[in-house]
């Protein structure tokens, strides 16, 4: 007699919680609180930052200045086109971007 109390018991709080998650759900979707009403659209977004045509692996002794005179660009210029480059932390086979859109 236990046991058929027992599952009576889990049939009847499982019942309240559909009942729960039934008047939950349609009182979402009656005041327009509902997930599709807080979806916001939106664009693709434009990958920002240079474009890199071509580049320079760094060889032993290359400096961030020796690279963009070799390639006949200001530092400035070399600068936008390589944005997180740390030039006092060059490394052999690194590559550098010397000819591009910043």
């Amino acid at each position: 007699m236990a046991k058929s109390s027992s599952n009576n018991e889990v049939i009847f709080l499982l019942s309240i919680v559909a009942i729960s998650l039934l008047l939950t759900v349609a009182m979402a979707k009656r005041d327009g609180s509902g997930l599709s009403s807080r979806l916001v659209p939106f664009k693709k977004a434009i990958a920002a930052g240079p474009q890199c045509d071509t580049v320079h692996g760094v060889e032993s002794g290359d400096t961030c200045f020796d690279v963009a005179k070799a390639s006949n660009l200001t530092p400035v210029f070399f600068d936008a086109l390589n944005p997180n480059l740390n030039c006092t932390a060059l490394f052999i086979g690194q590559w550098l971007c010397i000819e591009g859109t910043p």
